[in-house]
């Protein structure tokens, strides 16, 4: 059962990838209020991974149900003005698409995703991991449709009443924002959803 979860997880990370599977080096960035940020170079873009670490007072049932509700992303980041779920399996998978507000004179962006969860029935680890699905929508001429992307959440029991939350994800605007401009602030994805997801559970 254990080897199936991690070759159905080894898949799905080789498809969205869309190259060799490797270990990630991440390069520490910061700290901020307990909350561990990291950065890592793909050879393959311009544009940087991000990951984030937090420990929080919660069971791995109440922070998955909290991630996988996705309509509480635009909670968690202030660029979503728009979210709209477009098929779920509870427990299992969900599609859905994001509209994001970028500043002038910029194109706004939008997202079609395709998430699935898995929990490892040893461990009790829970992953939730997404990438793009573009033509899940036909794309909307207002909008600069993002193809690549991938989020991956991985929730962990470590000590009595407290559980790891890992946030991984990269993501290329496309378009008109340069690369320097999205990695200057890359490190603020993960920050602030995590903060966020700790005060919705406080």
């Amino acid at each position: 059962m254990k080897s199936s979860f991690f070759l159905h997880l080894t898949s799905l990370i080789l498809m969205i990838s869309g190259m060799e599977l490797k270990a990630q080096e991440w390069e520490f960035a910061k700290e901020r209020d307990g909350i561990k940020i990291y950065t890592s170079h793909d050879t393959a873009s311009s544009y940087k991974l991000f990951k984030g670490e937090i420990d929080l007072h919660s069971d791995v049932n109440t922070v998955s149900n909290l991630v996988e509700d996705v309509l509480n992303f635009d909670k968690w980041d202030d660029d979503i003005s728009l979210i709209k779920v477009l098929g779920a399996e509870p427990g299992r998978s969900i599609r859905y698409y994001v509209q994001y507000d970028v500043p002038w004179p910029a194109t706004d962006r939008d997202l079609c995703v395709k998430s699935e969860i898995r929990t490892d029935p040893v461990t009790g680890e829970r992953v939730i991991l997404s990438w793009s699905d573009p033509e899940a929508l036909p794309e909307d001429p207002e909008f600069i449709r993002i193809e690549k992307y991938w989020q991956k959440w991985t929730i962990t029991s470590s000590v009595a009443g407290k559980v790891h939350l890992t946030l991984e994800g990269y993501a290329d605007p496309a378009g008109d924002i340069p690369a320097w401009i999205v990695n200057l602030a890359i490190t603020n994805t993960p920050l602030n959803m995590l903060r966020k997801i700790r005060e919705t559970l406080e």
